[in-house]
């Protein structure tokens, strides 16, 4: 007789090897930022963030694109996970140029309850590393987000220049 390791908790083990493992990946992340306006939604990507990263990771929380500007001009984070739409009357499509204007270039993650092709497309195109919805908030998908944060992206480095100089 076999015994099914997956539903005894018997592969605990493997799970958190996988998660040492991915903890070593991310290394490089150690300031986040998290623009969500809801509350419940940024404690659970925060919780999430903690388990895959750990506990000494600085997660700095806005509730809007104002306040995250603040942030962002006081410490350069080395991630941003920005909502689609944050409040008040501001959507991902104005919120990235508007981190870019404030000097940010790093990797933005969005997040968001609406997600359609077309709008993935978009918002990608804008300079977005990756778009995740709402529903798909894990340790699994936040570490697919991360990853694609680093990996090189050429679009967003053009993106970002000519912003810049168009300012």
């Amino acid at each position: 007789m076999t015994m099914d390791t997956a539903r005894c908790g018997g592969n605990h083990l493997t799970k958190r090897n996988s998660l040492v493992r991915a903890r070593t990946k991310f290394a490089r992340f150690r300031d986040v930022l998290v623009i969500e306006d809801d509350v419940i939604e940024a404690n659970h990507l925060t919780a999430t963030l903690r388990v895959l990263l750990g506990y000494n990771l600085e997660i700095r929380r806005a509730l809007a694109i104002d306040e995250a500007v603040d942030l962002v001009v006081e410490k350069m984070p080395d991630v941003v996970f920005l909502d689609d739409m944050p409040k008040p009357s501001c959507d991902a499509l104005r919120a990235i140029p508007r981190l870019m204007k404030s000097g940010y270039f790093g990797p933005v993650i969005v997040v968001s309850g609406q997600m359609t092709h077309s709008r993935r497309a978009t918002l990608l195109a804008m300079g977005a590393t990756d778009v995740i919805d709402r529903d798909d908030i894990d340790s699994v998908r936040v570490a697919e987000g991360l990853s694609q944060s680093l990996a090189p992206k050429m679009m967003m480095g053009g993106k970002a220049a000519c912003l810049s100089k168009t300012g």
